[in-house]
């Protein structure tokens, strides 16, 4: 077999969740509305953390940064999914498919290496907070957002590159509702040893290495909070990092979940579906998570809505 993109290929097709016609209102109206929830709940973090000084602090300087990148994942899927369903078009080009891989690897990626900063970030908190202003300075703050965007643009540039030079024969249809890597190397008709390699050696990586930095605040913060004498100190140095823990568990139990049930099911459908929980509930849950247990947000945002703080 020839390697090397194949010219004649100018387009994929996204089928989705369902053929029948019937359920398309159902689905757009569905992931509309969760869309929809996800930027303005996003938005309205940023904003809060923007507008307020209270939280112009290290912490809320990542939140921010996490806000932004849900809105930049989702927006990567979800609004060419409308758009076909709009226009019942299955329809998405090669130098379209091409992008949206980018730009998914990119943003996903980027999640997990947020999620490892601000835990590092809670870290240094709880275990250190005599010098958490010192050590957490705005220099270092800027410098690890920068490294991981550096990271994970080049990563992502690399695995569209390495998309490139695969030849795809007549088998066109992708059994999912947006380009996703592993999909489409499995539809290529050339050899994907190379792609496959760097695939998985990114993936733990990437992704395993902040996990790994992530468990290991976690268990120094469990041991800082173990030697602290009084409940009301545990509770309160717990309550610091409650929501990040929710958002971290959140993120990686519907990323496991979704490769665990594919493997087992062998089903594209089944995974297209169970995609969707880190593609879109995720992000749409992460606002509420920080909202509804972080009394600062939730004071900030009334001052936005205009109700008065008590």
């Amino acid at each position: 077999m020839e390697s090397g993109n194949d010219t004649q290929i100018s387009e994929f097709y996204l089928l989705g969740f369902s053929e029948k016609p019937e359920l398309q209102p159902l689905i757009f109206g569905l992931f509309l509305s969760m869309y929809l929830i996800t930027v303005f709940g996003n938005l309205l973090i940023i904003l809060s953390i923007s507008t307020d000084p209270n939280l112009h602090t290290p912490m809320y300087f990542f939140l921010a940064n996490l806000s932004f990148v849900d809105i930049c994942f989702t927006s990567t899927t979800i609004p060419k999914m409308l758009w076909n369903i709009q226009t019942q078009s299955k329809v998405i080009s090669y130098a379209g498919c091409i992008t949206q891989i980018y730009f998914l690897i990119l943003f996903a990626v980027l999640d997990v290496f947020l999620l490892s900063v601000m835990a590092y970030d809670r870290y240094v908190a709880i275990c250190h907070p005599l010098h958490y202003m010192v050590i957490m300075n705005p220099l270092l703050c800027g410098l690890l957002v920068l490294v991981s965007w550096i990271i994970c643009i080049l990563n992502s540039l690399l695995q569209s590159l390495m998309m490139l030079r695969l030849s795809f024969c007549t088998h066109l249809n992708i059994p999912h509702f947006f380009c996703e890597l592993n999909e489409m190397v499995q539809l290529a008709c050339s050899d994907t040893f190379l792609n496959n390699l760097v695939m998985y050696f990114a993936a733990l990586l990437l992704g395993g290495g902040p996990f790994a930095g992530i468990l290991y605040s976690y268990f120094k913060i469990v041991s800082s909070i173990r030697g602290i004498s009084s409940a009301q100190g545990k509770y309160k140095a717990f309550s610091t990092c409650a929501s990040h823990l929710s958002v971290v568990c959140l993120f990686y139990c519907t990323m496991l979940g979704v490769y665990l049930s594919s493997a087992a099911t062998q089903s594209s459908h089944a995974s297209a579906v169970a995609s969707v929980m880190y593609t879109v509930v995720t992000p749409m849950l992460n606002p509420f998570i920080y909202s509804l247990r972080n009394r600062d947000i939730k004071m900030a945002l009334r001052r936005i809505i205009g109700v008065p703080v008590m």
